[in-house]
């Protein structure tokens, strides 16, 4: 009788929740929403959520603030996030390193990326090899690779951090390349820019979003950009493929929730998050960051990320990178 009173207690609850998962959705959000970006401010991966978040806070007459956790490779703020209640009011919005790649990198993490709830790809950036005309005078990639080999370990490479996008594919390109280079580590991609723009380094895989500025000056020079075709924008630029194909790689911005968060308020979020990337204003500016919409449904994300684990989760392994903290 017992047994059975607390089944019943159970199932009862599971339909309370079932019930109330919906109506919270219709009210959210009914108090400030904070999107957390486990980086440092000044890079597009700070610039793309605050762009979104703007657009957010009007359409839900609700504060929406942007606040940076950074350390660890991402770590520090996703684990923030991680341990968040999941009712949508705490939210990350990150590049792949604490979703994606972390995992593979560290012998132990906080949390386990695996379960947070994926919301949504907002945009992806091509990656770009950029490089100091001071330091380096090659003026293409076969002319670079052929300085490596007869510079081994000399030439010094700029990185957003052990284990970030950079540096993954500063790995890549030694791999493929068959060349050694120096990895610097930096806190973000704005420190590591203004390393590679002080000369303190000598180049840089980094998206194509802050940088392009520089290049645009003249104070960078973008040797190639590693999409799968030259891009409509830059077609003069040719691709990290047509020197090593298959190389590819590119920086993207996701929305990700606590564990458990609600399907529905997931799906709130995500149909929001959407209509932003509708707007035509918001798309500009997305293009000025070289920044290209994915969008799309959390499966889409879901999907898209698995993706990326297992391509980056290969270069790892054959570079042999492990990360302590």
């Amino acid at each position: 009788m017992r047994s059975a009173t607390a089944a019943g207690l159970a199932l009862c609850f599971s339909l309370s929740l079932a019930v109330l998962a919906p109506a919270q959705a219709q009210v959210y959000p009914d108090r400030p929403v904070k999107i957390v970006v486990p980086f440092p401010a000044g890079g597009t991966a700070d610039a793309v959520p605050r762009l979104l978040g703007d657009f957010l806070s009007r359409k839900w007459g609700q504060p929406v603030l942007i606040e940076n956790h950074s350390g660890a490779g991402g770590n520090v703020g996703a684990e923030f996030v991680y341990r968040a209640a999941p009712d949508g009011y705490t939210l990350l919005s990150s590049p792949p390193p604490p979703l994606v790649t972390n995992h593979n990198l560290y012998s132990k993490l906080n949390f386990d990326p695996l379960q947070f709830e994926p919301v949504s790809v907002m945009a992806h950036v091509p990656t770009g090899l950029f490089v100091n005309p001071d330091k380096i005078k090659a003026s293409s990639v076969p002319e670079l690779i052929d300085y490596l080999k007869q510079n081994p370990d000399k030439v010094t490479a700029a990185t957003q951090g052990n284990g970030t996008t950079s540096h993954l594919t500063s790995e890549m390109f030694q791999l493929m390349a068959k060349v050694k280079l120096r990895n610097i580590p930096y806190r973000g991609s704005a420190p590591a820019l203004q390393g590679l723009l002080a000369g303190d380094v000598d180049l840089m895989f980094d998206n194509l979003g802050v940088s392009m500025a520089m290049v645009n000056s003249g104070k960078l020079k973008l040797l190639a950009v590693a999409s799968p075709q030259r891009l409509s924008d830059l077609p003069k630029v040719p691709t990290m493929t047509q020197t090593l194909p298959g190389f590819e790689s590119a920086a993207w911005y996701a929305i990700v929730a606590p564990p458990k968060t609600p399907r529905a308020i997931v799906d709130k979020i995500n149909a929001d998050v959407s209509d932003a990337l509708k707007q035509p204003d918001i798309q500009s500016k997305l293009k000025n960051l070289s920044a290209e919409v994915y969008g799309g449904s959390p499966e889409r994300a879901a999907k898209y990320m698995s993706e990326e684990v297992a391509r980056w989760g290969n270069v790892i392994k054959a570079a042999n990178i492990k990360i302590e903290q």
